[in-house]
């Protein structure tokens, strides 16, 4: 398989270079404003690159939304968005995308969150009026709140119950609503990620958690999603179908 990968001189951008390199993938190009374009195989832009891949792993920012999905649609390469803190704009872009080729689009790489994101669903559902609340916690130079993956475990809630909306934070002098789910962001330390939910009525509570402790499960995640992606037509693809193949 060869891979372009965007955002390669970032953090995540090297353990999926590891990852790929023990499975014997190909990096056929590295994309980065901090690549040097004197060096083989790296470059600033996505558009300088003129070869041939399976697949797009972006790991970048979500501000280069655009110049990916344009290269993914001209050249029909499938696209994995492994970035997380899109705005409705772009979100709209891969949705547009999406439609021209293969995106896979997830607020979190990680295979275990996608599996409790399918319990929260099932328990919601069991539980139709308990009170439901979303604790995510992540490291200090984390831009985005509340983060991609509580927004994931929201929609899932939402899943099971229609009439659900976010609250965000909680501050003030007032009662909780039947139908508010409560999502709180902390910032704090080197955490890479930690997500709650919290699920109680009257008479008893369930908490499920989730907590990464290595960023290298998410690299293995997008490889996942990779090699699932590669050969797919055009269409939006999500650890929903990745976890039923």
């Amino acid at each position: 398989m060869k891979i372009i990968l965007v955002g390669a001189k970032g953090v995540m951008g090297g353990h999926v270079i590891n990852a790929a390199n023990k499975l014997g993938y190909d990096i056929c190009a590295l994309v980065d404003i901090k690549c040097d374009p004197t060096v083989d195989s790296e470059y600033v832009k996505i558009a300088d690159f003129k070869g041939k891949a399976d697949v797009i792993i972006d790991f970048s920012f979500h501000g280069l939304i655009k110049e990916i999905t344009d290269y993914a649609v001209m050249t029909k390469t499938p696209l994995i968005v492994a970035t997380t803190g899109h705005t409705d704009e772009e979100k709209e872009i891969i949705n547009a995308a999406s439609k021209e080729t293969a995106v896979f689009y997830s607020g979190n790489m990680s295979v275990g969150i996608a599996t409790l994101c399918d319990v929260v669903r099932r328990v919601v559902s069991v539980f139709p009026d308990a009170d439901v609340e979303i604790i995510e916690t992540h490291h200090n130079r984390k831009l985005d709140a509340p983060s991609g993956t509580a927004k994931m475990l929201f929609n899932s809630v939402k899943e099971a119950r229609e009439e659900a909306y976010a609250h965000y934070g909680r501050s003030g002098n007032c009662k909780r609503e039947k139908n508010e789910v409560g999502i709180n962001a902390i910032r704090v330390g080197n955490i890479v990620g930690i997500h709650e939910v919290i699920i109680g009525t009257n008479s008893e509570q369930i908490t499920l958690k989730h907590e990464a402790y290595d960023r290298a499960l998410f690299a293995d995640g997008a490889i996942k999603a990779a090699e699932f992606m590669t050969g797919k037509g055009a269409g939006m693809y999500t650890m929903t179908e990745l976890l039923k193949n």
